[in-house]
């Protein structure tokens, strides 16, 4: 009865309608309030010292852009950039642990497959514009996969160090205890590496967004990142900071959605600051 009223509880204490109204929510919208009220300043002063905010859209005009923006079907654009993100994400997710898994609990595949890869890593994905053009038939598969590198080695480094830094005490054990190969590598290995796969997905998901204006430099017509391009190039200033602004929101959108699905995965981790 006592464990069911703190379920509860704790899912009264996370709902999205009470975190506004406890200190932690207000605290978080303060500091929006004064980043903005911040900017505003500063542009209207024309603050100009190591930074110059005389040519920069003030907040105001950045949400005269954002209303106009919403009035001419904003789901063509929005729709369009969600899907080559998720997409190029979920690809990345799963080759990336399935990789990840595999270099990090045998040595043998990870001489054969892990220097090239590190290799790759390094590589800044507007590098790969120019061979995703070359690569693939359509430009909206070349821009799948520029976000598909950006999520792709997040997560692969994440899982292969979570497996590697399995406690070998836990396997010592299994193995006294008779587990066989496979039981040690599903009951111990896998939710022992789940905590750092969980931080690769995550910080995945923020990169596949971070690159979406470098793959929509590839599109056509379409997408956040190519409208935000398309201002720049028009010199249309308000457009560009809620372009940039709007693939803020979704992202950190996203990857708290990433964050809590990981959780549900993990019932059995507590954070310090859930044991707080």
């Amino acid at each position: 009865m006592i464990d069911r009223s703190l379920n509860v509880l704790q899912r009264h204490e996370r709902s999205p309608f009470l975190l506004m109204f406890n200190p932690k929510g207000i605290r978080r919208v303060l500091s929006l309030v004064l980043f903005f009220g911040l900017w505003q300043l500063l542009c209207t002063i024309k603050f100009n010292l190591f930074i110059n905010f005389a040519f920069l859209p003030s907040p105001l005009e950045v949400l005269g852009s954002t209303f106009q923006f919403f009035s001419n079907n904003p789901m063509l654009h929005i729709w369009a950039s969600a899907v080559r993100v998720l997409s190029g994400f979920a690809i990345a997710s799963v080759v990336g642990i399935s990789l990840g898994i595999l270099i990090g609990w045998f040595q043998q595949i990870e001489d054969l497959i892990f220097p090239p890869l590190e290799i790759l890593r390094p590589i800044p994905a507007v590098a790969w514009i120019p061979l995703a053009i070359l690569m693939f038939p359509s430009s909206e598969s070349g821009m799948i996969y520029i976000t598909f590198i950006g999520a792709f080695f997040p997560i692969l480094i994440s899982t292969i160090r979570g497996v590697e830094n399995t406690d070998l005490l836990l396997l010592r054990v299994g193995q006294c205890l008779g587990a066989k190969p496979w039981h040690l590598f599903k009951d111990i290995v896998v939710p022992g590496a789940m905590p750092s796969i969980a931080s690769g997905l995550v910080i995945g998901m923020g990169n596949a967004w971070f690159c979406l204006v470098t793959a929509e430099i590839l599109a056509g017509r379409y997408g956040i990142g190519y409208l935000t391009w398309e201002s720049y190039v028009t010199s249309n200033y308000p457009p560009i900071v809620m372009g940039m602004l709007l693939i803020g929101l979704m992202g950190a959108s996203s990857t708290y959605a990433v964050d809590q699905l990981t959780r549900l995965l993990m019932p059995w981790r507590v954070t310090k600051k859930q044991s707080l």
